[in-house]
């Protein structure tokens, strides 16, 4: 089975945010830029989704759903077959979205006022979504060593005051890529436990994994900790399927799941049959075909997009062991930010995300979204390098 990653979508003037949105917000036009910034991607989603989406439209009705079983159970296989996994029907929540489950298990767990541990750089919605909730975000850095990231526990010790009630996990990370070993995430939750700390898994990117790295879920490396951890999921990075809003909130405690449970009885939230039927189709052995080509594929844009930019004197692109998002580090050019984004998006004409926005430790970064056909990657090298072609 083929498919056709190559192929070219017009997205500009379809109310697209990732394109539609990069003048407003870099100063890049879609004319003739390249949106290289918020993580979704430029392909079409796996055909047995859109499949499975046709033949709802086609049907006509959209009435109230009987039963989430064969959902419920496609999560499981996927979790089983492709993480190794067992995960019961009764632990999976469903909601619109991780910022939506993140904001949920922030209202269900923790108090206004309390501190939520974060390890930046990290996705720049978790500190957002913790200050719109009312708690306050305690940042911790992450080491920077040998040119990858580490959880520095022996640093966060010394900075614990009492006051943090919960610590994000962002696995695979984002924006650097790493996949945690089992022993680091065993690490955190003997950590977590000593401090009475939520361990709140975010996982999104688990299946987008290169060559030589595993991804290895919180509660498969740790199940011990399930009393005070969660682990949030969706088919929306894999699939290229964050318009639909579908997410998994799985908890295999009990006594934490009643919790959750209660607190969304009494908000009465559901998710949209589209959404579950998109996500069971996905997570299927023909959406796992879809994903193993994509990888592939990925896999091939990272090695031409880190062989062009680390070819840029000074400009260095974190090693990506997951993620489709490259972490690029341009502090060796001796540039202030303002330098670096005029020849990234003036002279480049690219929309990448700044690093500052993630928290302390991404100063001299900007991510760039891969997922995107090969042909805009080799554009996109060929831009960068005639942007600094005065430092070769």
């Amino acid at each position: 089975m083929t498919f056709d990653f190559d192929r070219l979508i017009e997205r500009r003037g379809t109310n697209s945010g990732k394109w539609d949105n990069m003048e407003t917000l870099y100063g890049v036009s879609p004319d003739d830029g390249l949106a290289m910034w918020v993580a979704d991607m430029d392909f079409a989603t796996a055909p047995v989704v859109a499949d499975a989406l046709r033949a709802m439209a086609d049907h006509g009705v959209f009435g109230y759903l009987a039963s989430d079983r064969d959902y419920r159970e496609a999560v499981c296989w996927w979790m089983r077959e492709r993480h190794g996994w067992t995960v019961a029907p009764e632990a999976i929540f469903t909601t619109n979205g991780l910022c939506n489950a993140v904001a949920l298990v922030l209202d269900a767990y923790t108090a206004p006022g309390d501190e939520i541990m974060l390890m930046a750089p990290v996705y720049h919605a978790f500190a957002k979504t913790i200050r719109n909730a009312g708690r306050a975000v305690a940042e911790r850095r992450l080491a920077f060593r040998d040119g990858r990231y580490e959880m520095d526990l022996d640093a966060w010790e010394a900075q614990m005051t009492g006051r943090e009630k919960a610590v994000i996990l962002c696995s695979p990370h984002n924006p650097g890529g790493r996949v945690w070993s089992a022993a680091e995430q065993q690490a955190l939750a003997a950590f977590a436990e000593k401090h009475g700390l939520l361990v709140i898994s975010d996982e999104i990117h688990q299946d987008l994994t290169y060559p030589g790295a595993l991804h290895v879920p919180f509660l498969k490396a740790a199940p011990e900790a399930a009393p005070r951890s969660i682990v949030l999921n969706a088919p929306s990075k894999t699939f290229n399927t964050a318009g639909l809003h579908c997410g998994q909130v799985i908890i295999p405690d009990a006594g934490l799941r009643a919790t959750f449970a209660a607190r969304m009885q009494a908000l009465a939230l559901a998710p949209s049959s589209a959404s579950l039927e998109a996500t069971r189709a996905a997570y299927s052995p023909e959406g796992a075909a879809w994903v193993d080509a994509l990888q592939a594929y990925l896999e091939g844009n990272r090695q031409i997009f880190d062989a062009g930019v680390n070819a840029i004197p000074g400009v260095r692109s974190m090693q990506l062991e997951a993620t489709y998002l490259a972490w690029v580090d341009f502090s060796g050019t001796g540039m202030e930010t303002a330098e670096i984004l005029d020849r990234v998006q003036g002279r480049a004409k690219i929309a990448g995300n700044l690093g500052t926005s993630f928290g302390g430790g991404g100063e001299s970064f900007l991510r760039f979204n891969l997922g995107t056909q090969r042909v805009r990657i080799e554009e996109a090298v060929s831009r960068l390098q005639d942007a600094f072609a005065d430092l070769q």
